[in-house]
């Protein structure tokens, strides 16, 4: 097996994990924003104490960063603390395996996205895996027992988060994008370093004052959950650390298309951890979804 293949599945493991823990959160003492909290909470001083060791490794300095860093930095962290929450609520509506499902229609929706924002062209082999995955999106919209007819299923809680989470994820993602381009270094690995830094140290303070006005509680909760809590930091930058090094050994099409093994990891934890049943129509929409997420990455 080559090492690119290894690195990506441990990246799509590791992110399963993190997921599953912050549903573990959810289900305890902590409320949505207080397990959205958890993660970054956690990871943000990890990911300052390894770019401090970055630099202290290479010998260089901070590079230079300007208002449209920042701007694009907090425009991207708030959209993504906002989809990340998004998907742990979620988990309350629906099972594990349809949470993440929706989650990944990130993909499809950022090529949507790309379209209204940067005038990007796709081709008509994405249009046609872009209804595709549409199609999966209808299948699992449909609460347990509801019966609706065509197109209505979308009209329910549940499609709303997953659907928004997605739009969210795509927002952050293209945010980021900007603001590494901001950052004032030739190096790829300081770029990225300095941003992912940035913006999870704005994330966990403006999640911290948020909770302190709104939910005060959830402060020592997220305190409390920390045997747990901390997994859920060193998950997530584990996670982030493979899906980097995954795409310096591989093109980011290959690399996505193999990270969608996680949907596979995800209906595991489902059966053998929540002990949650998963339906054939379920089943149906989270093969579709995932057949048009991987075409969508390889022809794009």
């Amino acid at each position: 097996m080559e090492l690119w293949i290894l690195v990506t599945l441990l990246a799509a493991a590791f992110q399963t994990l993190r997921f599953t823990l912050q549903k573990v959160l959810r289900m305890g003492a902590l409320s949505t924003v207080g397990a959205t909290f958890a993660r970054f909470a956690y990871s943000a001083p990890l990911v300052t104490l390894a770019l401090s060791a970055y630099l202290a490794v290479t010998g260089g300095g901070l590079p230079a960063t300007g208002a449209l860093f920042w701007a694009y930095a907090l425009a991207g962290g708030t959209a993504q603390v906002l989809a990340t929450a998004c998907v742990v609520a979620l988990f309350g509506a629906r099972n594990f395996a349809v949470g993440i499902t929706f989650k990944k229609t990130e993909v499809v929706q950022t090529a949507v996205v790309g379209v209204a924002l940067l005038g990007e062209r796709i081709s008509w082999a994405a249009f046609a895996a872009i209804l595709l995955g549409l199609f999966g999106v209808r299948l699992l919209s449909a609460a347990p027992g509801e019966v609706v007819r065509g197109w209505r299923r979308l009209a329910n809680r549940a499609a709303a988060l997953g659907l928004g989470s997605g739009f969210l994820f795509a927002i952050s993602s293209v945010c980021y994008r900007g603001a590494t381009l901001e950052v004032a270094s030739e190096d790829p690995l300081l770029r990225a370093g300095v941003t992912l830094a940035a913006v999870t140290a704005a994330q966990m303070i403006g999640m911290a004052f948020y909770l302190r006005a709104r939910e005060p509680g959830q402060l020592a909760a997220v305190w409390g959950a920390r045997r747990v809590a901390l997994w859920v930091g060193l998950s997530s930058m584990a996670g982030s650390f493979c899906w980097f090094l995954a795409f310096t050994l591989q093109t980011a099409a290959l690399v996505k298309a193999v990270g969608q093994v996680e949907l596979i990891f995800s209906l595991a934890i489902t059966v053998l951890v929540f002990r949650e049943r998963v339906s054939r129509t379920e089943l149906a929409g989270i093969a579709l979804l995932s057949a048009s997420v991987v075409s969508l990455v390889l022809v794009a």
